[in-house]
């Protein structure tokens, strides 16, 4: 497998057209994968570097992210950064996203599905709460009992009836209500009207932002594993590699 130089990679970003939409997802990118998503840091410097890129303005940054925006805040993101959680169903300083009836009742039902779960996985296992979505997570719990307790939420969430299944890197998350990286990254683009856009992610919900980049968008996979994406970087320190050669470049021409 063939991964991108950074610097290149940012020179080619660099010759986008733009306004340029730069979208990242965090954990797998901007912050290295740990254990529990409470100790997750962002990467030495890369807050400082995203500030300097969500300053200009030809250039709209956004985090897309699987977290909810309470579980975003621990990274203390500045606020020229468009903070984007839950797939997309949250955005900072817009209204928080609104349940029917009938979509609540659905939640407080996969919530006991995925804390049952939780305990078929045993010690290390946990389940988070977002406002439209639960999650199962199962890094830290035994790896048998992990993955046995993944597959069965994974078969039980299949049966019910507008349930969104989303099987990720060592979590199910189980959504009431339909949201997806790639409907937050077309939400973005009327947003923001951007000439082009950038996405780099690791997991595979960010897949869905990827298949609907456009032509003249760029993709970037951070990490092994088949993708939808043109481009690739190894790891999060790669990715802060691109980043700060984005902002040397930007520096130079200024």
């Amino acid at each position: 497998m063939t991964f991108d130089d950074a610097r290149a990679l940012a020179a080619d970003v660099w010759a986008m057209p733009r306004p340029l939409l730069l979208a990242l997802d965090v954990d797998g990118v901007l912050s290295p994968i740990v254990s529990h998503a409470t100790a997750a840091r962002l990467s030495p410097g890369v807050a400082e570097t995203l500030s300097a890129l969500a300053s200009r303005r030809d250039i709209d940054v956004a985090l897309v992210s699987g977290r909810s925006l309470d579980g975003l805040r621990q990274f203390d993101l500045d606020p020229a950064v468009i903070v984007v959680g839950s797939h997309g169903a949250e955005v900072r300083g817009d209204p928080p996203p609104m349940m029917t009836q009938a979509q609540s009742r659905l939640l407080t039902r996969l919530t006991e599905l995925a804390c049952r779960a939780a305990d078929q996985a045993g010690d290390g296992a946990w389940v988070e709460l977002k406002p439209i979505s639960v999650v199962l997570h199962v890094r830290q719990a035994a790896p048998e009992s992990g993955s046995h307790a993944r597959d069965a939420l994974l078969r039980a969430a299949s049966e019910i009836d507008d349930t969104t299944v989303k099987p990720g890197k060592a979590v199910v998350e189980l959504m009431a209500r339909p949201a997806d990286k790639g409907r937050a990254l077309c939400a973005l683009r009327e947003r923001t009207a951007p000439r082009a856009a950038v996405f780099a992610g690791d997991d595979m919900t960010d897949e869905d932002a990827f298949r609907v980049l456009e032509e003249g968008d760029l993709g970037v996979k951070v990490g092994v594993g088949d993708t939808h994406a043109t481009r690739r970087l190894p790891d999060p320190d790669a990715v802060r590699a691109w980043l700060d050669a984005l902002v040397e470049i930007a520096r130079s021409e200024e």
